[in-house]
């Protein structure tokens, strides 16, 4: 089974940075491609990002060239680095993992306002 603690979000005005964290554990971590999805209220859950295991990366349009996701194996962690933030960047962000998709963290909010 796996367990997936999002971390890093917070309240940041627009063109800001941030960096999410996600800690994957059960598994294996080195063989999965791993995702970002987000949640803005009142709106349905939307993919952002993917990282597959040999590190290649797919993004969501509205955030590419902004939004950088990568994984440090060793630690069994997934990161989303955030630039140039906007005020519809505004959500909750989740970790997944392609090959377990029913499993899902708590989540962490970002909030991008002045």
């Amino acid at each position: 089974q796996v367990q997936l603690v999002e971390s890093g979000g917070g309240l940041v005005q627009p063109g800001g940075s941030l960096t999410l964290s996600c800690a994957v554990s059960g598994g294996a971590f080195i063989n999965y491609n791993h995702q970002w999805f987000r949640q803005a209220p009142g709106k349905q859950r939307e993919w952002v990002a993917t990282i597959t295991k040999g590190r290649n990366t797919v993004y969501l349009d509205s955030v590419k060239g902004r939004f950088t996701i990568s994984r440090d194996n060793a630690k069994k962690m997934v990161f989303l680095q955030m630039n140039s933030l906007k005020p519809e960047d505004t959500a909750v962000y989740f970790c997944n993992t392609l090959e377990e998709p029913n499993f899902w963290g708590q989540g962490t909010q970002v909030t991008v306002s002045s």
